[in-house]
């Protein structure tokens, strides 16, 4: 017998085939033995889960038990091609040898329903062959017994075209002697099943609701053979992705990195290109925890394209460091014409790596990034979360966020981002942060605070925000947990970050039915029942911010407030069931109170709001003591929707006030559940049934993304909100959801609709002056805009009071009051004539 399998290894090393003489054989072989410890495997490698697989001394090792533990190879794949190749790695026991179930070994043509090679890295299967570890050698279900007892084994798997078909053969033996220790073949395999990725592989059985079985460490990975593709530019790192902001000539940037070792460099270097020469610009040390490194330079040119790269050097075999760079662009700032932005949110792993998307926004060339929060899931990735303790619950948050970057990474890379954190980025679906309190666990978070612990959040804050403009009130929360609301100013758009999840109450303080707190299923509800005093939306500090920044025009024409969800409770019918809700406090429709106040700041801006969460696409116009007497609202569809929501008020006879404003089904002036006045211009239902096949099924869900063109020589919006399978370079009817797009007017924000008039603010020598309106009976600024010419009309909601109107150039500190102006209910023909060159 042993003769026998010396002679088949023997036959496994020769050429099987004389019509692969001319053919290209391709090798590689893994550098573990040269690799510092570490949790980052390296570059040409993606590991399910992260957190459980490291580079320990020389070698591979899979250190948690667990199904379908894997490692793929990136830069390799198995070609559509007749051809034979080879497999080899040495392997061993990390446990005592009495544990008996379990096996590793290898997954070879891994794909994916989605035919991307990081979709099969996700969650490829493939044809596997190995070694238990009760010692019985396989291939898929064939199996023979071997004696398994060697302290390390290689293992080896050949293929080979036979005819049709292709003939699969595995063997094993005894790594230190190399005596052969069993073989075991598979033919009549069809040639499409040997296409695809390549995996190193820990499986462990579920045995009383816990994992157990054998773990192991792998060796020198080997492949040879003319069937292999190599694809070097399929890397990831070590530098993964980088996010920026540019605002008032303050460039900040963040790297993302992997989980590098303490022996690895901890140093990563910004430079720019001048005269064709690169030059270090800025240094930054490696966050520990979140693995992210820093910059912010100041007097940055935006008046010109500025290419950069990351530079990040590594120890190679010979202790000489390698320099690794990542390249983009720090685009000028479109000053000269319209800004556009692509808006984004709620990012399940179905779609990933989202290439639908991505194609078609880089064919729409925006200038801004808005991710609006649910960059993550809890189940993002597959395998369980880890809540606890910090560093594998970071390692285990960090490998879905890097499925972010993965995916998305290349149109970040040149255009400003703005990334905001929302409720499942930080482990808990559904946040009331209640000013940063520590709740002990998910069974209380309707109290309102934060589960995870504020090292953890502040690590889901780092990642995600802090290449942001630097915060307006940057002292922390309760815990110490960070705050990010910002002023972005770019292109001459203002913009208002803000987080709208972070100060919020929790429902349980108000809930007084059964079930879920957040949750009103059934009537009779008096939505004033709930709007009690005291209870928080914003927060006084981002509330005093939106103040300030709605008085603050300094070279902006338009502006626009970026949280994470709408003011209003859109959403009537949740879930795959459809069930009705009669109110939603987990929507910002709660608390009533708090809301109204957030919308009166913001129409003191006339400012556009962009928000995402609902997996509900919507266009709104927010009331506040009447209909339209505030601003417009844009949510945006969920990139890759997971739980379906709908508003079909239609169904159930809900009142209409006034349906021929939009003239779709579900549109017009409501009252949503919570008691807001809500006007619904367009909505993006999802279908009533979905079709087969994982992209068709997010397509019918409603997932999709968003486009705002800002028009600033028109003072004009124009929303448009694209569906997920369609092609933006050849479009059609329903390409984009009903209602869709739709322009809407600076004006329209406020008080286009108001019934009182103040003089027209008549400016000579002054394009588009900015107009602020104070009331001198409160002493309080009724608005502040930018007006659309240098003629203005402004209107108010209060006509016994009188006026201040102050006019003024911020760019150039110029400033003119008109005071004691009064209104009047008819048409006012005064004029007040200023001229901006005799002051």
């Amino acid at each position: 017998m042993k003769n026998f399998m010396n002679v088949l290894l023997a036959l496994c090393a020769l050429s099987v085939n004389a019509t692969e003489a001319n053919a290209q054989s391709v090798e590689f072989q893994s550098t573990w033995a040269s690799t510092p410890n570490r949790v980052w495997i390296g570059p040409e490698y993606w590991a399910n889960p992260m957190e459980d697989w490291r580079i320990d001394h020389g070698r591979l090792e899979c250190i948690h038990q667990g199904r379908d533990r894997n490692v793929h190879l990136l830069t390799y794949q198995l070609g559509p091609r007749r051809a034979s190749f080879r497999i080899s790695v040495l392997l061993g026991r990390l446990d005592a040898a009495h544990e008996t179930t379990g096996s590793a070994g290898f997954r070879i043509g891994a794909r994916d329903e989605i035919a991307d090679y990081r979709a099969a890295a996700l969650r490829g299967r493939g044809i596997e062959a190995g070694i238990t570890a009760d010692g019985k050698l396989f291939i898929d279900d064939q199996q023979i017994t071997i004696d398994g007892s060697a302290a390390s084994i290689q293992l080896t798997l050949t293929g080979k075209p036979t005819g049709a078909t292709f003939k699969l053969q595995l063997t094993a033996a005894n790594a230190e002697n190399n005596e052969p220790l069993g073989v075991i073949e598979k033919t009549g395999l069809p040639e499409d099943q040997l296409v695809g990725n390549l995996a190193l592989v820990q499986n462990t059985p579920v045995v009383v609701k816990k994992y157990s079985g054998a773990r192991y460490w792998f060796r020198n990975w080997q492949l040879e053979g003319p069937k292999f593709d190599h694809h070097p530019n399929h890397t990831f790192g070590p530098i993964l992705w980088a996010m920026h902001t540019l605002s008032d000539g303050v460039l900040k940037m963040t790297a993302q990195m992997p989980p590098i070792g303490s022996e690895d460099s901890q140093v990563v270097v910004l430079e720019v290109q001048q005269e064709g020469n690169w030059v270090p610009i800025c240094r930054s040390t490696i966050d520990p925890l979140s693995r992210t490194a820093s910059f912010r330079v100041e007097k940055w040119n935006s008046k010109q394209d500025v290419p950069y790269r990351l530079v990040y050097k590594q120890l190679i075999n010979d202790d000489k460091p390698a320099a690794s760079y990542y390249t983009g662009t720090v685009r000028r700032e479109p000053i000269e014409r319209d800004v556009i932005l692509a808006g984004f949110t709620g990012n399940t792993d179905a779609g990933f790596p989202n290439r639908e998307i991505v194609g078609n926004v880089a064919s729409q060339d925006p200038d801004i990034l808005f991710f609006s929060g649910d960059q993550i899931y809890e189940d993002v990735g597959g395998y369980r979360f880890i809540r606890k303790p910090l560093q594998p619950a970071v390692l285990n948050y960090l490998r879905k966020w890097y499925l972010f970057g993965w995916a998305f990474g290349d149109l970040m890379r040149d255009r400003v981002t703005v990334c905001l954190p929302d409720d499942h980025d930080v482990y808990q679906g559904n946040l009331w942060g209640n000013g940063g309190n520590s709740v002990p666990s998910m069974d209380e978070h309707e109290e309102g605070g934060y589960v995870q612990s504020a090292d953890f959040v502040n690590v889901v804050h780092r990642t995600q925000t802090s290449h942001h403009p630097d915060s307006s009130d940057s002292a922390p929360i309760k815990q110490g947990i960070t705050s990010f609301h910002s002023h972005l100013r770019y292109g001459r758009i203002s913009f208002a970050i803000i987080a709208d999840r972070m100060f919020k109450s929790g429902p349980a303080q108000v809930a007084t039915w059964p079930g879920r707190p957040d949750h009103v299923r059934s009537l009779p509800f008096d939505p004033k029942s709930i709007d009690k005093p005291g209870l928080k939306l914003l927060g006084d500090r981002q509330l005093n911010f939106l103040r300030k920044w709605a008085r603050d025009w300094r070279n902006a024409d338009l502006k626009c407030v970026l949280s994470q969800t709408i003011f209003c409770n859109l959403a009537n019918y949740h879930g795959r069931n459809r069930q009705y809700l009669v109110a939603d406090l987990d929507s910002n429709g709660w608390p009533q109170t708090a809301r109204n106040n957030a919308l009166r700041e913001i129409r003191k801006s006339f400012a556009l709001h962009i928000a995402g969460d609902q997996h509900l696409a919507s266009i709104v116009r927010y009331g506040i003591d009447d209909w339209n007497d505030a601003g417009f609202s844009f949510c945006v569809p969920s990139i890759a929707a997971g739980y379906p929501r709908r508003w079909i008020p239609d169904i159930e006879g809900r009142p209409v006030q006034n349906r021929s404003l939009a003239n779709l089904p579900n549109t017009g002036e409501y009252i949503d559940g919570l008691g807001n006045l809500i006007t619904v211009h367009a909505i993006g239902n999802p279908e009533d049934k979905n079709r087969q096949g994982r992209l068709n099924r997010l397509h019918d869900k409603a997932s999709g993304y968003g486009i705002v063109r800002f028009h600033k020589d028109k003072a004009s919006y124009t929303l448009e909100c694209w569906r997920l399978l369609v092609d933006v370079t050849n479009t059609k009817p329903g390409d984009q959801f009903p209602g869709w797009p739709k322009t809407i007017n600076l004006l329209d924000n406020y008080v286009r609709d108001a019934k009182f008039f103040l003089p027209t603010v008549q400016v000579e020598g002054l394009d588009r002056p900015v107009i602020q309106v104070i009331n001198e009976t409160t002493g309080n600024s009724a608005y502040t805009l930018r007006s659309p010419s240098s003629s203005f009309q402004p209107t108010v909601l209060d006509d016994s009071a009188s006026y201040t109107i102050v006019v003024s150039d911020p760019e150039k500190n110029w400033i003119h009051r008109f005071q004691d102006v009064k209104a009047e209910a008819r048409a006012n023909h005064r004029k007040l004539i200023v001229n901006r060159d005799e002051i």
